[in-house]
């Protein structure tokens, strides 16, 4: 059986809110396990489908084929914590640990090919206007009529509030 790897270092949240999202990933295709990451809110899951699309094109670079590959292990780790402190009443500190995550993500290609519920279609790409040049106008707008604007009569309150005090 082969395997493909990829790692994440240095991902700056806690280790625990990772595991939660990474836990569900294990044993599935990589289809479901795009598809899980792409609807999940967590903030987590556009680090791990960017891991997980890594480990994808690590296995295509080692020729496996990617109709059988599943999710075998996914371990998070806790990497370096920066020690930070919050000023408090009566000159003391609090303490504030920032977290930090490591993680490994193990593909492994199964003897035969896995069954697929659905495929996931790239995002379109939005097409740029095409900007017009800046120079003189070729063509007036026949469209566009001028219409004489009304005088308005002032009101009774600008009356009052327009004199000067005695």
């Amino acid at each position: 059986m082969s395997t493909a790897t990829a790692k994440l270092k240095y991902l700056k949240i806690a280790p625990r809110k990772v595991r939660l999202l990474a836990n569900t990933l294990k044993d599935l295709t990589i289809n479901e396990a795009e598809a899980q990451l792409l609807l999940r809110p967590q903030r987590s899951a556009p680090a791990l489908l960017k891991l997980l699309r890594s480990a994808i094109a690590n296995a295509k670079q080692k020729k496996l084929s990617v109709n059988k590959l599943t999710v075998t292990s996914i371990t998070v780790d806790q990497g370096p914590m920066l020690k930070r402190f919050l000023p408090r009443a009566m000159g003391r500190a609090t303490p504030i640990h920032k977290k930090t995550s490591h993680i490994t993500i193990v593909l492994t290609e199964a003897n035969k090919e896995l069954p697929t519920r659905f495929t996931i279609l790239p995002k379109e790409k939005k097409v740029k206007k095409t900007a017009k040049p800046k120079g003189r106008k070729t063509e007036p707008k026949a469209e566009a009529k001028i219409q004489p604007k009304v005088e308005e009569k002032p009101g009774f309150f600008r009356r009052i509030f327009r004199r000067k005090a005695i």
